[in-house]
């Protein structure tokens, strides 16, 4: 027999002392995944989903997920090929390195750096914005998006532009917003802080998570 519900997806929300992360928990909850908030490597191990919030700067959370002993449990999820979901400065951490801090290393799954906003403009973006899409780079986390997708900014920093980018939005010129390479996601905006467009994000990774792509 069918079970009469479906098994919800284990999802390990990283908390390497760097913020609030209810939020981003409490979202994915809502959603229908058993998300918990992880202090302890041992405790990522086996989840069907990885989330690597961050906030603040590059160089204070990198230190900050490297001395909690959880980049350990990041790695091991990105090279189990888990849906993984960086968000803000989390996402930024996919990347090799960040002008904001040049001391500091990045995860390095995606290639780049990330770079201060354009000049300009206010530093940081704190508000809503609107997401622009790659053409042909709709599906996975930005599939079923609304046109046009609000979402809620809070940087000074993003990656550059490169073949992993599915969505970017205009501020004082073209900023990236979300990348991806296979399972591994990232967004530059807030998805537990975006309405209905961001649930709908998040729900996009729950089920991923739950089917294991």
């Amino acid at each position: 027999m069918r079970p009469r519900h479906p098994v919800r997806p284990v999802i390990a929300v990283l908390d390497y002392g760097i913020g609030n992360l209810r939020s981003a928990e409490k979202a994915l909850q809502h959603l229908g995944a058993d998300a918990r908030l992880v202090e302890d490597p041992d405790d990522a191990a086996g989840a069907s989903g990885v989330v690597l919030p961050g906030v603040g700067a590059f160089g204070r959370c990198a230190a900050a997920l490297r001395h909690s002993g959880l980049e350990a449990a990041a790695r091991d999820a990105l090279a189990r090929g888990v849906p993984f979901l960086g968000i803000c400065v989390g996402f930024q951490l996919l990347y090799e390195g960040s002008e904001e801090d040049p001391g500091a290393t990045g995860l390095g799954v995606l290639a780049g750096t990330v770079r201060r906003l354009p000049a300009g403009v206010k530093h940081p973006q704190m508000q809503w914005n609107v997401l622009d899409p790659v053409e042909g780079r709709r599906q996975g986390l930005l599939a079923g998006l609304p046109d046009p997708a609000w979402v809620y900014f809070v940087h000074s920093y993003a990656p550059e532009p490169s073949a992993d980018t599915t969505a970017t939005c205009e501020y004082g010129g073209t900023v990236v917003a979300a990348a991806a390479r296979g399972p591994v996601w990232g967004t530059q905006f807030h998805p537990e802080k975006s309405g209905s467009v961001g649930l709908g994000l998040l729900a996009n990774f729950v089920a991923a998570a739950g089917t294991g792509r």
